[in-house]
């Protein structure tokens, strides 16, 4: 708890502190409008929070949980519901997923949440977790909890004129404003795509911004297996 937030503020310092002890970051929150959210997720939403990882700060959590060890498909997805869950329980709230049902367009609410844009290769890019960060889930709320005043900042891809993240893919995946998943996971596949299967995909190492925070090798290593995994069978999950 911060001893020096408003008192109104005291319900969202608490959401955040229980967060963190249950492995996830707080990635940001907004007040949705009447009709922000499709019938049949949820009915009257106060307060949209979204959570997720920044960096590895959270990776250890997953790492040592049931879910990591026991060899079944989807651990990260399967760990992240759990933890979602039991915070919905706690705070009156609704989880939803990126993945799974109802859909709920992610990438949307994470630009009403926080400062991050489109980068050239799709991914979200946040001015200080670079492109090392991901959303676990969101959390829908009935209450409509005070909110800290919203940061806001301009994308780091606006002044970055080199774009190194363009240029460095083995395969050119990221083509005419385009990605190739097919050719993407055909390289990572193979031999030669070794570097990106071990230590995560080039094009997202090439990006200058919170370079500090990339993954671990096991985590890098953990999502390009994920990646491999979900195209095989056609889905998305753990990716």
């Amino acid at each position: 708890m911060n001893p020096s937030a408003p008192t109104e503020l005291a319900p969202w310092w608490q959401l955040c502190d229980d967060a963190c002890a249950a492995g996830l970051a707080v990635r940001g929150a907004f007040h949705p409008s009447p009709d922000e959210f499709r019938p049949g997720v949820t009915a009257d939403v106060g307060t949209c929070v979204l959570l997720g990882f920044t960096g590895s700060v959270q990776w250890d959590h997953f790492t040592r949980s049931p879910e990591a060890a026991d060899g079944a498909p989807d651990p990260l997805d399967r760990w992240s519901r759990r933890v979602i869950d039991a915070l919905a329980v706690r705070c009156n709230a609704v989880a939803v997923y990126p993945s799974g049902v109802p859909t709920v367009p992610f990438q949307r609410l994470a630009l009403r949440c926080e400062p991050v844009h489109p980068s050239p290769i799709g991914l979200l890019i946040h001015p200080d977790w670079g492109l090392w960060h991901a959303y676990r889930g969101a959390l829908l709320m009935r209450a409509r909890i005070a909110l800290p005043t919203a940061v806001r900042a301009d994308s780091p891809c606006t002044q970055c004129a080199a774009k190194p993240c363009l240029d460095t893919c083995p395969v050119d995946a990221f083509h005419m404003g385009r990605y190739d998943v097919a050719a993407c996971r055909r390289h990572v596949a193979s031999e030669a795509g070794a570097q990106c299967r071990e230590g995560g995909c080039l094009a997202r190492r090439a990006c200058p911004v919170g370079s500090e925070y990339r993954y671990v090798a096991a985590q890098a290593r953990f999502h390009m297996e994920a990646f491999l995994v979900a195209g095989r069978r056609g889905g998305g999950k753990d990716a």
